[in-house]
């Protein structure tokens, strides 16, 4: 049985949450802050959480960017239709879904079976030791599959031999020069440009918005180095 944090500082909300889904045969935990939220997932199994974004002690963008860093399990925004801003920015830090207040219980549900169901069937709730992970990407080097928040990435094979480097690699800045050397094992002649061009497909295949990159980042006049965003 699937187990759903609901997270809202309105406790009328998560009350009505909790109805809607235990219906549906779902298991419930209850926060009522970003803090509260990642102490349950920390210490209990949980396999999606509905969050608010605007709450107090810790706010649902804030605190998903700590769920990140401890699991890739969906996270669907629960948002006010003004919040708009936050939505972008929850979907950039890594946010499944987001579902608008007042929210309709049918289209809440099925997000939640949604995300779940692709979650689960997309093997994202299995990190082998042989994989990478840096936030929501998986490179999964038996498979030689990608995958960023659950969605499988087509990559070139020269640009997953370029994005396995960098993450294994995690938080070292390397030249383009040391790039080309790493992965082609040749000189590297002509290395910026070569190198230049794969970084700007592999942004645009593994990031929201390649021009604010989150994960793979440029350090000016050095090179290039994968983190895990925020």
């Amino acid at each position: 049985m699937y187990k759903i944090l609901i997270c809202d500082d309105e406790k009328d909300i998560v009350s009505a949450l909790k109805i809607y889904l235990t219906a549906e045969g779902y298991d419930c935990y209850t926060a009522y802050n970003g803090i509260e939220a990642i102490d349950v997932i920390k210490n209990l199994e949980v396999h999606l959480v509905l969050l608010d974004i605007m709450m107090p002690v810790l706010d649902g963008v804030s605190a998903l960017a700590e769920i990140r860093q401890l699991s890739n399990i969906p996270v669907i925004f629960l948002t006010a239709k003004s919040e708009d801003t936050d939505k972008i920015l929850g979907l950039n830090v890594g946010a499944d879904d987001y579902v608008t207040k007042p929210f309709n219980p049918v289209e809440l549900i099925a997000r939640v079976k949604s995300a779940l169901r692709r979650y689960f069937s997309l093997g994202g709730s299995v990190v082998k030791s042989t994989d990478c992970k840096i936030g929501g990407i998986i490179l999964d080097d038996d498979a030689k599959k990608v995958t960023v928040d659950g969605e499988n990435i087509s990559l070139t094979p020269r640009e997953y031999e370029i994005l396995r480097f960098l993450m294994q690699n995690k938080g070292k800045v390397f030249s383009p020069k040391e790039i080309y050397k790493n992965v082609w094992k040749e000189q590297p002649l002509g290395a910026e440009n070569t190198v230049a061009v794969h970084i700007r497909h592999i942004r645009e295949k593994i990031e929201i918005d390649s021009q604010n990159p989150r994960y793979l980042k440029v350090v000016w006049g050095q090179g290039y180095k994968m983190e895990e965003g925020m």
